[in-house]
Formats: C-alpha cells, structure tokens, sequence
C-alpha cells in the first residue's frame, strides 16, 4: 500500500497559552517495517470495548521527570483502577524508539509510548502506532483545549498519530548583566539586533552569541534564522529550498558572525556555557529555562526568538516529544493507554508537569499562574507558542536527516565551509535518503 499523496496538515496554530529531539543513527531508522504506514481508514471499532485494567507506558522521562510521572500515574490509578507499568524505557527519546521498533517484533512493546518529533513518523511509516482520534472518541475525550500547534504536529493526512506530552521550543536566553555592562538597553527584536549586541558584548571579552555544535541539534534551533530569511530546511518533501539564495544568505549572516569574532561554537549545550557566564546570548530549549535560572549567578533575560528580514511570524519550531498509542496492542489495552495519555496531559498535569520540567503546558486551559507568579519568564516561552511552525520535514521525517543538517552546520560555523557548496552536498545526502527510504510510501 502507498500513502495518500496528501501531505500532512501543517499548523502555524495561534494559541492563547500553551515542547529536544535527537539526531537519527548514522543510517537512519528502519523504515521498511512491514508496510508503509498504518492506514487510518482501519481503524478498530471500540463500541463495546471497556479499557483494560492493565497498561504499560514505556518513557525516558523526559525534563528528569521521573518523580513526576510517578505522582500523576498513581493519582491515575487510584481514580480509575488501572494499573500502570510504568518502563524506562531508554534513556532519551531514541533509545526508547529503537526498543519500540524492535518490541513490534517480538510482542513485547509499551502500550503508550512517549516519541519524540523526530521519530514518531518512522513508527507510523512502520505501522508501529495507531490513530488516537477514534480511540479519544470512543473514550470521549476531547481534545479541543489541546494547544493547536502542538496537536497538529501530529497530524498526517487528516489524522492524529499522537497527543502532545514533554513539548519546548527555542527561546532566546541573554545576560542582563552583561547587557548593562555593553550599555545594551533592550531585548533584542531582530537578528541584527543580534548581531549588534554580540559585537558589543564580545568587547567585553564574553562570547557575543553561542551557536550548538553538531551534537546538539543545531538544525532546530537555527531553524529559527533560516525561516526568518524565507528559506527552509525543506519545503514539505521538496528539498530544494535547502539550497534557495535565501536558506543560503541565512547562513552566511551566522557564519559572518563567527568570522568577525562576535559569535562562536560552544562545546556541549549552549545553555550550559551561557548559565557559566561565557556566552552573552544564546538561544536554547524552553525546557532548559529552569536549569539556567538554577545555575546562573546573573540575572536571566528572556524574549521571543529573533524576527529575519522576510519574516516575523511563524518563526519558532516546535519540538519536544508526544505519546503514541501502540499498533500491537488489543484494543483493550489501546482504550486504557489513550486514558492514561489524556490522563498525563489534562489541563492540572500539564500544569503541574511544566512547573516541574519547564516543558510547555499542552493546553490551553491550563492554570499556569503559579508558575508565572514564581518564574515570570516562563510566560514568555508560553507566550511565544504565537509564532509556532511545525519543523521541516527535511529535518524529522527523512531518516537520517537531522544528521546531516548538524554535520554540514558544524562544517559552515565552525570550519569556514563554502555556505552554498555546503548546503548542496547536504541536500544531494538527504534526497538519496528519501529516495531509498520515504520515495516509495508518499510518492
């Protein structure tokens, strides 16, 4: 069976209030699974079905989130009788979708699975997952309160694969202190504002901007700056923008950054080197906001990530992780991880699991005035879900994908590569991978 040629529903999602994925292995994931998607249209008749009464939710607890996901299930089990096995299942998200992937083989998988942006597609090319719309229903669950852009995400041919759960995007972090120092007054609004600042801030001997290196998924978070010059990563399966004059001035201005000193690769997370005081300017995962707060011994500023010159909306990428409700499962046993799923993310949990990890509330009832009252900065990432776009395929659908991006980036910033022979070597890499792996299923 070949997949609809209808692409997969797109949301910038505007959104009242309200969220780091991995890079693929070296091949990518196996995509040949045993068909070519699941296909929405079968989708089990739960009329009569009651949930089991027991259920196995396979995680990595993301955001160190352990103690967390603990109180909710127990508070889960207690008001509707099911039993939860609660797995750790790996130690981050790819570590848990390759034990998933390989569970469908030999029946022993999670029920709920927590998968990230960047792997929840090969699980669904792989007929891993099944639709959550029609076991929602049958539970009658809604799911209108869900933050629109982060509930699209999961939306492929007009069908939910997935309900939103540890959910970040880019925020852009800077040193008051050292902004006072610089005689810098103001957040700043654009990218060469940016790049002003950190020519100031590099005066003062601190590092003006942090870039990621390879290893931490620049290609999100440098998303941000590409979208802002009117390029992109991809445009849906259309891989030539990766190489449009736009996608390339983009990375010219970053790298020009680097080459005049203002700004430079760090190693390790961003957000560490910036909470040490050597970076002024950085951007990093809402969910590190917390863990900076807590290592910083300067005043944090936060503002919405940086507008470009051809765009000031739809600039943010999501990111972050959803849960996905196991193909192989009975449709018992799909009931009571659907429960459980919609269970961890109720407006209370989402609130409650946000003030403890700093990922994004999913919904948009959530009560999350405590939380601004104590953290008045985490509004701002919430408030930021405005400007959301959901990722470029280029980057979390093509196997092996993201890792290429991250390669070719680390090249551009930090060994002065040839921006556009760069960026085509890339794209030449990343259409062999679609060719070999996606060409047939959503052509």
């Amino acid at each position: 069976m070949k997949l609809s040629k209808s692409l997969r529903t797109r949301s910038a999602g505007i959104a009242a209030i309200a969220a780091a994925a991995l890079v693929l292995s070296a091949c990518g994931p196996d995509t040949s699974g045993g068909g070519s998607g699941s296909d929405g249209g079968d989708a089990v008749d739960y009329e009569g079905v009651e949930p089991a009464t027991e259920v196995t939710f396979w995680t990595n607890h993301p955001g160190a989130s352990i103690e967390l996901e603990k109180e909710i299930i127990a508070k889960f089990e207690a008001e509707t009788g099911i039993t939860v096995n609660h797995v750790t299942a790996g130690a981050n998200y790819e570590e848990v979708a390759q034990k998933f992937q390989t569970g469908q083989v030999s029946g022993d998988a999670g029920d709920l699975v927590v998968l990230s942006d960047a792997n929840w597609f090969t699980q669904y090319l792989n007929g891993s997952i099944t639709p959550v719309d029609s076991i929602l229903e049958a539970l009658g669950e809604e799911t209108d309160s869900f933050v629109p852009a982060l509930y699209n995400d999961y939306n492929y041919d007009g069908v939910h694969w997935a309900v939103p759960y540890a959910r970040s995007t880019p925020l852009f972090y800077y040193n008051k202190d050292v902004y006072e120092q610089a005689g810098i007054t103001e957040a700043p609004s654009t990218w060469e504002d940016v790049a002003e600042n950190a020519r100031k801030i590099q005066d003062l001997g601190t590092i003006g901007f942090a870039y990621p290196e390879e290893s931490e998924y620049p290609a999100w978070t440098m998303a941000n700056l590409v979208w802002g010059y009117g390029g992109a990563w991809s445009n849906e399966w259309d891989l030539s923008t990766l190489t449009s004059d736009e996608t390339v001035s983009a990375l010219t201005f970053a790298q020009g950054l680097v080459n005049e000193g203002a700004a430079a690769v760090v190693s390790g997370d961003p957000s560490t080197a910036f909470s040490a005081g050597a970076a002024g300017q950085v951007i990093a995962s809402t969910g590190s906001l917390r863990g900076i707060l807590e290592a910083a011994t300067f005043e944090v500023g936060a503002a919405f990530l940086p507008a470009g010159p051809a765009a000031d909306s739809g600039i943010v990428p999501t990111g972050g992780a959803g849960l996905a409700v196991s193909a192989a499962s009975s449709p018992e046993k799909q009931l009571a991880a659907a429960k459980l799923a919609t269970y961890l993310n109720n407006a209370e949990n989402t609130a409650f699991f946000s003030a403890g990890t700093g990922y994004l509330p999913v919904r948009t009832n959530a009560d999350m005035s405590s939380v601004y009252a104590e953290n008045p900065l985490f509004e701002v990432a919430v408030e930021q879900l405005e400007l959301t776009r959901s990722q470029d395929f280029a980057r979390v659908f093509i196997p092996g994908g993201d890792r290429v991006l991250a390669q070719n980036l680390q090249k551009i910033l930090s060994s002065g590569a040839d921006v556009a022979a760069t960026l085509e070597a890339a794209q030449t890499e990343i259409q062999a991978n679609f060719d070999r792996d996606l060409k047939d299923k959503v052509g």
